[in-house]
């Protein structure tokens, strides 16, 4: 859909056809939605680990429980991260509203922010694939609380808070890379990704997986796939709709277009 404009508002009107006809809408959502949100992506151009590669570390399991310096690393960027500030943009809305005016099945979300719920999305209807900052959790015994409470502790000066039930190591709710998935949560996404007639991706690279996999796996059950993001993915040349356009702009001409 790129290109000029008419190209592009044909594009849209092609895709809010499918939309408008569509029984099971599944939605995928990545960083790419919540930089405009003032939450920097982690491979993109300007990303947290393209610009600084020892950052990956403190979101690597064998890194973060070897290594208690990466574990006082990862609090600190946790107590300063802009996810606690960071309101839902344009897209996020947009993705909500899309909720009011057809028929979407599931969001499934690689994003820990929270921000769909902020936005109105239907938190029932959302699969946080990747969790979220909004929990701690022990590795240990798996206690789980809100993450302000241990974040409060880190700012007393617990420079790596240790779990208060079992003297566990405590991370956030999140999956970090040698972390398995949480699997009804995996499977509630392979799930919606067999009946999705319609499958959107939104501020995904399409390239972490499993998550990756669920547009694969919706294609080939005969949904029709659009892609919006930033750069290009891997699934551009099968994907029967494009845009590299920002997502801020184009999700809300395009529920526009769906609501009539």
């Amino acid at each position: 859909m790129s290109g000029t404009p008419s190209s592009r508002d044909n594009g849209l009107d092609l895709i809010a056809g499918w939309l408008r006809d569509a029984r099971a809408i599944v939605i995928l959502t990545g960083a790419g939605l919540s930089t405009e949100s003032g939450i920097p992506d982690f491979r993109g151009p300007n990303g947290v680990w393209t610009k600084n590669p020892g950052a990956e570390k403190t979101a690597n399991l064998e890194y973060y429980i070897a290594d208690p310096e990466i574990r006082k690393r990862a609090w600190q960027t946790r107590l300063q991260s802009e996810m606690w500030t960071a309101q839902p943009n344009d897209g996020h809305r947009a993705v909500a509203e899309l909720a009011r005016v057809a028929h979407v099945y599931t969001l499934v979300t690689q994003n820990i922010d929270g921000l769909h719920q902020a936005a109105g999305s239907d938190p029932d209807s959302i699969v946080e694939i990747h969790g979220t900052v909004h929990f701690a959790k022990c590795l240990t015994c798996g206690w789980r609380g809100p993450m302000p409470e241990t974040l409060d502790r880190v700012r007393t000066g617990e420079e790596d808070p240790e779990c208060l039930e079992c003297g566990g190591i405590l991370k956030s709710a999140t999956i970090s890379f040698g972390e398995n998935l949480v699997p009804e949560d995996l499977a509630r996404a392979q799930r919606a990704a067999e009946q999705a007639d319609v499958f959107l991706a939104l501020g995904t690279s399409l390239g972490v997986y499993p998550a990756a996999a669920l547009p694969e796996i919706a294609v080939r059950r005969g949904a029709r796939l659009a892609i919006c993001n930033g750069q290009e993915t891997p699934f551009d040349d099968s994907a029967d709709a494009v845009s590299h356009e920002p997502l801020g702009e184009i999700l809300p001409a395009l529920v526009a277009r769906v609501r009539g």
